[in-house]
C-alpha cells in the first residue's frame, strides 16, 4: 500500500476552501464518489491547489493507494520525473506482477539506470504504466493526485494519458489541477480518463474576499477598502491576500481616491513585461490606469498621439485586452493597472490626471481628475468636486458621491464655505446610502474629535447610531451626549428621538414607548419646519402601530402620505411607502402589495440606495412567498442575503426571510442553519424584535423537517416574546397556526385549542382573513385528533377554498395535503394528486417531498390521528421487538426517519418498514399516535 504522508493528514486548508468554493468542491466530491476523475483549471493563484489538497485529504482515506506528483516549471524538461514521483514508491509492490520486458523498461525510466526513451521503449513503457496501475487497483482503489499538470514533463504526460484512456472500469481515479488563462484546458484532458469532469475555479466575490481576509487575520478593514481589494485583485485569492498583507504592514491606510499599496511580490509578478515597453508606451499605459474607461479618442485628447500603436504593443505583451463590448481600453488584469499606477512617481500621476481633467467629457470624471492633479487646498477645486458629488448622488451613485465629497473636503480651505467638516458629514451620509457603513462611522468619529457646532456634532452622532444597525446596545452611551449637544433645538431633538424610537423597539422591546417616541419626534420636526423628518417619524409610527394591531395605524399612514411630500421619503425603507406595503401584505392585499414594493425596489435601484434595496428585495420576496411562488421568492431572498452580507446591512432580517424561503422551496437543512444563525446574531445584538422573528423562522423550518417537538419549543418562545413586546397582530409573523399544528402532532391538544382561540380573537378584531383560515386548518387537525373525522374533512375543504380566493398559494397547497392525509386511501388511490399538483405549481420542493413520502406509505387506511390510546395499545409498546422499540423511542423524541436511520446505522427504507410493523402491532395509523401512546403511558 502506497499512501504519501501528505494525504494521511487532515486538510488544514479546509477553512479557506469553503470560502467561495462550495460549488466546485461539491461537484468534485460527487464526481469522485461516483468513481470518476476531476480536472480543476483556472489562472495562477485562483485556489486550485487549495481545492485539490482538501479533496485529496477527504478522498485519500477511501483509497488503498494514493499516488502524487506536483510538477514545477524548472523541472519540466526532465523526462519521466513526474512518473517517478507517482510510481517510484510503488515499484516494489508491482514488480512481481509485470512482464519482464515491461518491468525492465519501467525500472530504467524510473531509476535512470538505463537509457530508456519513448522512442526506443515506447510500447513497453506505455504498457508497463497501464499494468502497474491495474496491479495496484487489483488490491484496492487508487487515487492519482497531480498538481500543476501544465508543468508535467512531456514523457510522463504521454504515458499517463495512454494509461488513463485505457483503464476502463478499473478503480483508478485522477484528481488533477492545471493552470489556464482562459478555457484552454482541453489538451490537458488527454492525460485523464474519458469520463473526467473539468471544473473551472472562478474568482471570489467581494463578500468571499472579505471572508477570506477576515479568516487570515486581516480584520477591521473598511468595506470600501475590501471593495478596492476585490476590484484590484480581480477576485484572485492569492492577490487579495497579498494586498491585505500590504495594507496590514502599511503605517497609514490609503485615503479615498488613493491607490492601494501593491506589495513588491505582486509588482514583480505583473511589471516584468513593462520593461519591454518604450518609455512613451509606459506613459500611455499610466494614463489608461488613471482613467475610468479610457478610449483611444480620450487618450488622443489627453495628448497621447500614438495611442493606437502603443496600446497594440502592450496588448501583444498581454498587458492590455480590448473590451469586446466597446472601444474602451482595459488591462488584462486589474492588478496590472494598480501596480503600474503605484510604481509611477507622484508627479507623473498628477500629470496624467491633469491631462485627463481637460480631456474627459463627463463632469464627474473631470472633477475627480482635477482633484487628483491638485495639491493643497483650493476653493474652486473643492466646489467643482462638491458639484460632481451632487451629480453622482442624483445619478444613483452614492459611493462615488462619498468619494468625491471626501476629496472636496480635503481641498476645502479651513475657512471655506461650507466648512470641510460639513462636506465630510455629507460624504458620510452618502456612504451610508451606499452601504459603506465602516467608512461613514470613521468619518463621523473624525469629525467629532474637533467639531464644536451643535448641528455638526448631532449630525455626526446620528451617523454613529445609524451605522450600528440593529446592534443599538453598542451605542447606548451616544444618546446622552447627543441630547446634550442638541440642547433645546427642536430640529436636532427630533433627529435624536427618532433614533430613540428604534432603541425602544430593538433593545427594550417596548412598542408603546417606541410609538410615543415616534410621535414626539414627528411633533418636534413639525415645530422645526423639518418636513422630511416629520414624514419619516410618522411613517415609523405607522409601522409600529401596524405591528401592534393598533386601531390608529390606517390614520397614521394617511398622515404620513399627506402632501406636501418629500421625494427622499417616498422611497426610503422606513418611509410611508414601505409602511403602506406592510399594511397591505398583513391585510392580505397581495397584488397591491406586490405592485407597491416592486415600484419601490425599481426606484431605489435607480438611486443606488443599498439599504433600501436590501429591504425592498425582502419585501418582494415575502410577497412572492405569501402568494405561493416559492422558487421566485427563494431567488429574491438569496439575492437580498448576498447583498446584506456584502454590505453588512440587514443580515439578520435577510437570514430570516431566506430561511423561510429555503424551508418552503429549497433546502430544509439550509433553512435550519440560517434560522439558527439569525437567532444567535439577534440575541448577540440584543435585538428583541428579530429574536422573535428568527425563532418563528426556525419553528417553521423544524415543522417542515418533521420535528414537531422542536417546533413547539421554538414557537412557544416566540409566543412569550411577542406577548412581552406587546405585539398583538398575528399577521406579523403568522406562526400561530404552525404552533397549533405542531401541538396537535405531539398530542398537546388542550394547548393547541388555547392557541387557536386566543389568536382567532385577535385576527377577528383586525380582519386577518388568511390567518383565520390557517387557524381553521389547525382546528380541523385538532378535530381529527379527537375523532371528529367528517367535521375535520368539511372544515379543511372550506379552508382550501378560502385560501385559494385570498391568493395564498402555499397555504392552499398545505391544506390540500392535510385533506389528503385524512382521506382513506386504497391501492391505486389518487388522493394526493391535488396536493402534489399545488405544491409543484408553487415549486415547494420540501413539501412535495413530503407528499412523495406519504404516497409511498402502505395504502388501505385513512391517515388521520387515532383516538385516545387504549389500555391494550399501551401494553403493546412492551411487546415490540428490540429494533422496533428503538425506532419507536426515537419517534417519541421527534426524530425524522432520516435522523433515525443515521443514529441506528440502518437505511431509511428499513426505518419505514419497521414503522409499518409498529403501526400494525399497536393498532395505530401514524407517528403522531406513537407520541400520543407515549404521553398516555406517562400519565398512567
Amino acid at each position: 500500500m502506497t499512501v504519501r504522508r501528505d494525504f494521511q493528514e487532515p486538510a488544514r486548508c479546509r477553512p479557506d476552501l469553503v470560502i467561495g468554493r462550495e460549488g466546485v468542491f461539491g461537484q468534485a466530491r460527487e464526481q469522485l464518489a461516483r468513481g470518476g476523475s476531476v480536472l480543476l483549471h483556472g489562472p495562477a493563484g485562483i485556489g486550485k491547489s487549495t481545492v485539490l489538497r482538501a479533496l485529496a485529504a477527504e478522498n485519500g482515506g477511501a483509497a488503498r493507494t494514493v499516488l502524487r506528483c506536483s510538477a514545477t516549471e524548472s523541472e519540466s524538461h526532465l523526462p519521466f520525473l513526474a512518473l517517478a514521483d507517482l510510481l517510484g514508491l510503488a515499484l516494489d509492490e508491482v514488480s512481481g506482477k509485470l512482464p519482464a520486458a515491461q518491468l525492465t523498461a519501467l525500472e530504467s525510466a524510473l531509476t535512470g539506470r538505463g537509457e530508456s526513451t519513448l522512442q526506443r521503449d515506447g510500447l513497453a513503457l506505455r504498457l508497463a504504466v497501464l499494468s502497474a496501475l491495474r496491479a495496484l487497483a487489483a488490491e484496492g482503489p487508487v487515487l492519482i493526485v497531480a498538481d500543476d499538470v501544465q508543468w508535467l514533463d512531456s514523457a510522463s504526460s504521454e504515458l499517463l494519458g495512454f494509461a488513463a484512456r485505457r483503464l476502463g472500469d478499473t478503480p483508478v481515479r485522477m484528481l488533477c489541477a492545471v493552470r489556464t488563462e482562459g478555457q484552454e484546458y482541453d489538451r490537458h484532458l488527454r492525460a485523464s480518463p474519458p469520463d473526467t469532469l473539468a471544473l473551472r475555479v472562478n474568482p471570489l466575490t467581494r463578500a468571499q474576499v472579505s471572508e477570506l481576509l477576515g479568516h487570515r487575520g486581516y480584520t477591521g478593514l473598511p468595506r470600501s477598502t475590501v471593495r478596492d481589494i476585490h476590484r484590484t485583485s480581480g477576485g484572485n485569492p492569492l492577490f487579495a491576500l497579498e494586498l491585505g498583507r500590504a495594507l496590514g504592514e502599511s503605517p497609514t491606510p490609503p485615503r479615498p481616491g488613493e491607490p492601494l499599496p501593491v506589495p513588491t511580490s505582486l509588482r514583480t509578478l505583473v511589471l516584468n513585461r513593462l520593461e519591454m515597453l518604450s518609455e512613451e508606451a509606459r506613459r500611455t499605459l499610466l494614463v489608461v490606469s488613471a482613467g475610468a474607461r479610457p478610449t483611444p479618442a480620450l487618450l488622443h485628447a489627453a495628448g497621447r498621439e500614438n495611442a493606437e500603436a502603443e496600446t497594440a504593443q502592450a496588448a501583444a505583451l498581454g498587458l492590455l485586452a480590448t473590451d469586446p463590448e466597446g472601444p474602451a481600453v482595459r488591462f488584462a488584469h486589474p492588478l496590472i493597472s494598480a501596480a503600474l499606477y503605484a510604481e509611477a512617481p507622484a508627479h507623473e500621476r498628477r500629470a496624467a490626471h491633469a491631462a485627463l481633467s481637460k480631456a474627459a467629457s463627463d463632469p464627474i470624471e473631470r472633477a475627480r481628475h482635477l482633484a487628483l492633479a491638485t495639491t493643497g487646498t483650493d476653493q474652486d477645486t473643492a466646489n467643482s468636486l462638491a458639484e460632481a458629488a451632487a451629480l453622482a448622488r442624483d445619478r444613483g451613485a452614492p459611493s462615488v458621491a462619498a468619494s468625491l465629497g471626501l476629496l472636496a473636503a480635503r481641498h476645502t480651505p479651513a475657512d471655506g464655505t461650507p466648512e470641510p467638516d460639513a462636506r465630510r458629514l455629507q460624504a458620510a451620509e452618502d456612504a451610508i446610502t451606499a452601504g459603506e457603513l465602516d467608512l461613514a462611522r470613521d468619518i463621523a468619529h473624525d469629525v467629532l474629535t474637533r467639531a464644536t457646532v451643535p448641528a455638526d456634532r448631532v449630525r455626526a452622532w446620528i451617523i454613529v447610531i445609524d451605522t450600528a444597525g440593529h446592534a443599538m446596545t453598542e451605542v447606548d452611551s451616544v444618546f446622552p451626549q447627543a441630547l446634550a449637544d442638541a440642547g433645546d433645538d427642536p430640529g436636532l431633538l427630533a433627529l435624536i428621538h427618532y433614533q430613540l424610537t428604534w432603541r425602544a423597539l430593538l433593545v427594550d422591546g417596548d412598542f408603546d414607548q417606541a410609538r410615543e417616541e415616534a410621535a414626539h419626534s414627528a411633533a418636534l420636526a413639525e415645530r422645526a419646519g423639518d418636513r422630511y423628518n416629520e414624514l419619516m417619524a410618522l411613517a415609523f409610527q405607522a409601522q409600529i402601530e401596524t405591528l401592534m394591531g393598533h386601531p390608529d395605524a390606517p390614520a397614521t399612514i394617511k398622515r404620513a402620505l399627506k402632501e406636501p411630500q418629500d421625494p427622499r421619503v417616498a422611497c426610503h425603507h422606513n418611509g410611508a411607502g414601505y409602511s403602506r406595503f406592510r399594511w397591505l401584505i398583513m391585510s392580505d392585499q397581495l397584488a397591491e402589495a406586490r405592485a407597491t414594493v416592486t415600484a419601490l425596489l425599481r426606484e431605489v435601484r435607480r438611486t443606488g440606495a443599498v439599504e433600501s434595496e436590501v429591504h425592498f428585495l425582502r419585501g418582494v420576496a415575502e410577497t412572492e412567498l405569501r402568494s405561493g411562488h416559492c422558487g421566485r421568492a427563494l431567488d429574491l431572498a438569496r439575492e437580498s442575503l448576498l447583498l446584506a452580507r456584502d454590505t453588512g446591512i440587514g443580515e439578520v432580517a435577510s437570514c430570516v426571510l431566506t430561511s423561510l424561503g429555503e424551508a418552503s422551496g429549497g433546502d430544509v437543512g439550509r433553512a435550519l442553519e440560517l434560522a439558527h444563525e439569525a437567532v444567535e446574531h439577534a440575541e448577540r445584538d440584543g435585538d428583541q424584535m428579530y429574536v422573535s422573528r428568527a425563532l418563528a423562522a426556525l419553528g417553521y423550518a423544524q415543522l417542515v423537517a418533521g420535528d414537531a417537538e422542536a417546533t413547539v419549543r421554538s414557537l412557544r418562545r416566540v409566543r412569550e416574546l411577542e406577548h412581552g413586546l406587546g405585539i398583538t397582530d398575528p399577521a406579523r409573523g403568522r406562526w400561530q397556526g404552525d404552533l397549533a399544528e405542531a401541538l396537535v402532532r405531539i398530542g398537546e391538544l388542550r394547548e393547541a385549542q388555547d392557541v387557536i382561540q386566543v389568536t382567532r380573537t385577535q385576527a377577528l378584531r383586525l380582519g386577518r382573513e388568511s390567518v383565520l383560515a390557517v387557524l381553521d386548518r389547525a382546528e380541523a387537525l385538532l378535530r381529527a385528533a379527537r375523532g371528529e373525522h367528517e367535521a375535520a374533512l368539511a372544515q379543511l375543504t372550506s379552508v382550501q377554498d378560502r385560501l385559494a380566493k385570498l391568493g395564498h398559494g402555499l397555504e392552499e397547497a398545505r391544506t390540500a395535503f392535510a385533506l389528503a392525509r385524512l382521506r382513506p386511501r386504497r391501492p391505486g388511490s389518487t388522493s394526493y394528486d391535488e396536493a402534489a399538483r399545488l405544491f409543484r405549481r408553487c415549486r415547494a420542493l420540501p413539501w412535495l417531498s413530503q407528499v412523495d413520502a406519504a404516497t409511498a406509505e402502505p395504502a388501505g387506511t385513512p391517515e388521520r390521528p387515532a383516538p385516545a390510546p387504549t389500555a391494550d395499545a399501551l401494553e403493546g409498546l412492551e411487546g415490540l421487538a428490540s429494533m422496533e422499540r428503538q425506532v419507536a423511542a426515537l419517534v417519541m423524541e421527534g426524530a425524522t426517519n432520516r435522523e433515525i436511520a443515521a443514529r441506528l446505522f440502518i437505511s431509511v427504507k428499513t426505518v419505514e418498514a419497521t414503522l409499518t410493523r409498529v403501526y400494525r402491532k399497536l393498532g395505530i395509523r401514524s407517528r403522531v399516535d406513537i407520541v400520543r401512546l407515549a404521553a398516555g403511558r406517562r400519565t398512567k
